[in-house]
């Protein structure tokens, strides 16, 4: 029988194992998703300003939309493939 990880082990692996299976730190991570988070809400106000006024930002949604998912691809491909073992 094996005894639990402490809270410290639990909590580390909490705030490191998504990030690592990205290949990012912590900081990294936190860094990147800031970026994507705030694009988001920049590109959410430009369509609703869209919404009510429809000549503004006709195209502010969907670029922002290409943009952080060219991003995300490009970033996924440079990770490393997973090895595939066969026993």
């Amino acid at each position: 029988m094996s005894a639990r990880p402490s809270l410290p082990a639990r909590l580390h692996r909490a705030f490191t194992q998504h990030p690592a299976s990205v290949g990012e730190s912590y900081g990294e991570h936190c860094a990147s998703a800031l970026r994507f988070g705030l694009a988001m809400i920049a590109a959410g106000l430009a369509c609703i300003l869209h919404a009510f006024v429809p000549f503004l930002f006709v195209r502010t949604g969907s670029r922002q939309v290409v943009r952080l998912h060219e991003s995300m691809v490009t970033h996924r491909s440079r990770l490393p493939e997973p090895i595939d073992f066969v026993i």
